[in-house]
């Protein structure tokens, strides 16, 4: 089986909705082995340091990433980097530019911890753009409703992927859980 590695946003953990939704879902079914969301660091390099890591752990085993916001950013740079495939949840795609407005101290929304953001973020960030090589191996699902990121973004950059555009949620991904079963069966190889 195809493995699931969640990765979080922004200001997020393993802890965030979506991760537990998915961790939950995988449990639910004994696949706990095949679900993996490793806690990403703050900055840029430690967190893509952070994701070999744990495609390390893993032996060459096949990964699907489903990434959530900033997390889309990385599970774009992990596919074209180290293979696999991509479900890509409200992805952030120029975060190096919307950094900017996050300079100076900010709060992780679950944890408490506290981070410090500097210029030098957004052109950390900048090294993991990547393009798209095969469309094939990536499903966009946005939500027109997201608050932070503008999803028409993500409709174009991923032009000739699957796509999933809902009117209206949230950057979130409201009912994100109901679409588990599907993210399953992409990732074992169904479109």
């Amino acid at each position: 089986m195809v493995h699931l590695m969640y990765l979080h946003g922004f200001l997020s953990s393993p802890f965030s909705q979506k991760a537990n939704e998915s961790a939950v879902w995988m449990a639910e079914r004994g696949y706990s082995d095949y679900f993996h969301c490793p806690q990403l660091p703050m900055e840029p390099y430690e967190a893509g340091k952070e994701i070999q890591a744990a495609l390390e752990r893993l032996h060459g085993e096949q990964v699907c990433f489903i990434g959530s916001s900033l997390g889309g950013y990385f599970a774009n740079w992990a596919v074209e980097e180290f293979g696999g495939k991509a479900v890509l949840v409200n992805p952030a795609v120029h975060p190096y530019i919307m950094i900017k407005q996050y300079v100076g101290q900010q709060r992780n929304y679950q944890t408490g911890e506290i981070h410090m953001i500097d210029a030098a973020f957004g052109e950390h960030l900048k090294t993991y753009e990547r393009s798209v090589s095969d469309p094939s191996r990536y499903w966009l699902m946005v939500q027109t409703g997201d608050e932070t990121l503008d999803y028409r973004e993500s409709v174009t950059k991923y032009a000739g992927c699957a796509q999933t555009v809902i009117e209206g949620g949230d950057h979130s991904f409201q009912g994100f859980g109901e679409y588990l079963p599907l993210v399953w069966d992409f990732a074992q190889g169904g479109s």
